[in-house]
């Protein structure tokens, strides 16, 4: 169990990165109810056509989801920039 610096330091974390856990605990707290929120976020972006095949190939063969594995490569981007 987190306490102390490490409580700290994980609920900044979490504040910045998930806002919307928060939306909904204060909401809880002036309703008395849960509101539903999602932890993903739906976006469009333009990627060239040649690099999308391959990609949507490579995923195929490793059996993963391409979104998965862009938002794996964006976290590793965000995260690593933070230290």
């Amino acid at each position: 169990m987190l306490s102390g610096k490490g409580l700290v330091k994980t609920t900044e974390r979490l504040l910045k990165e998930q806002p919307e856990i928060f939306d909904a605990l204060l909401e809880f707290e002036r309703t008395g109810k849960i509101l539903k929120f999602t932890y993903k976020k739906r976006v469009n972006f333009t990627l060239d056509a040649t690099l999308f095949r391959k990609f949507r190939t490579y995923c195929e063969k490793k059996g993963i989801k391409m979104s998965t594995r862009i938002e794996q490569h964006i976290g590793e981007d965000v995260y690593d920039s933070e230290d």
